[in-house]
């Protein structure tokens, strides 16, 4: 595995396989690892990375604030997902690169193709998160932490966080910051010093402006409806994973392809054919 630092955060990357850059924001909510290509869900099953790197460069990462990756408290927002992306493609000097997200790694997909469309060939958005369901769950586990906190200490949390193993999606008593907490002594030292009161406005804030709205986050409509790229939206169903967001990004994105299959039909011998006939037909 090789490290990056990107605006002062270090970043976990791999790259494999040869031919034109893939940059992809890997699935798991908010324990976001480069190797839940291949262990999470639906993405163990259809064995992607077994597939592209035959013919793409696929480029995986932790997400910033998980996984061995660095962090920073600050309200994190879709944006700065996006810049994790592009410091990224500018570190391995890559100019122009396919663009795929699983999970709730299709939003700041979403927002790169609205913020940098210049920096993206194409957008594949697989399974994007959304839905009711989804922003009451994830706006539940803000809260949880935030309960956490009228209650204990920001060293509990880090004695918490560092004692458990567990990402914030697994118990959200430990925080946003969980996993860097575990794996950072300097970080955890002053997560553990900062002001408790202006910590909570943060933490209610990245909550609030994440997850603003019941179909896919990631950028506003307005803002999809003029990017000009091609664009594949492949469906999830479930309660994180409502089809209805996924809906939603093919009515708003000009040039998107729906791949209507159910998801029992997503297969390793269907679903890689048909990402990679996407990718060779956008160059």
């Amino acid at each position: 595995m090789l490290t990056a630092i990107i605006d002062g955060i270090s970043t976990r990357y791999e790259v494999i396989g040869n031919g034109p850059p893939l940059l992809m924001y890997s699935p798991g909510g908010f324990d976001a690892t480069l190797d839940k290509w291949r262990t999470q869900g639906v993405y163990a099953k259809i064995k992607l990375l077994d597939h592209l790197p035959k013919t793409y460069t696929c480029i995986t990462f932790d997400r910033r604030e998980t996984g061995q990756s660095g962090g920073r408290v600050e309200r994190v927002t879709w944006a700065d997902y996006v810049a994790q992306g592009i410091g990224l493609l500018d570190h391995l000097k890559v100019e122009r690169a396919h663009i795929m997200g699983g999970c709730m790694g299709c939003c700041p997909v979403a927002a790169f193709g609205t913020l940098h469309p210049e920096r993206a060939l194409s957008l594949i958005l697989f399974w994007p998160v959304g839905g009711a369901k989804y922003r009451l769950s994830s706006h539940q586990r803000f809260a949880i932490h935030l309960g956490y906190l009228n209650e204990h200490s920001l060293a509990d949390v880090v004695a918490l966080a560092s004692g458990s193993g567990k990402s914030f999606g697994q118990d959200p008593r430990g925080g946003p910051w969980a996993s860097v907490l575990r794996h950072d002594r300097a970080f955890a030292e002053a997560y553990a010093r900062q002001d408790l009161d202006k910590y909570k406005l943060v933490v209610a804030g990245m909550a609030r402006t994440l997850f603003d709205r019941d179909t896919a986050p990631g950028a506003e409509p307005e803002d999809l409806m003029r990017v000009d790229l091609p664009a594949l939206v492949v469906p999830g169903r479930d309660a994180a994973h409502a089809t209805s967001a996924a809906r939603y990004l093919e009515e708003c994105l000009p040039k998107a392809e729906y791949w209507d299959v159910p998801v029992a039909a997503q297969t390793e011998e269907t679903t890689p054919p048909r990402l990679l006939q996407f990718l060779e037909k956008c160059g």
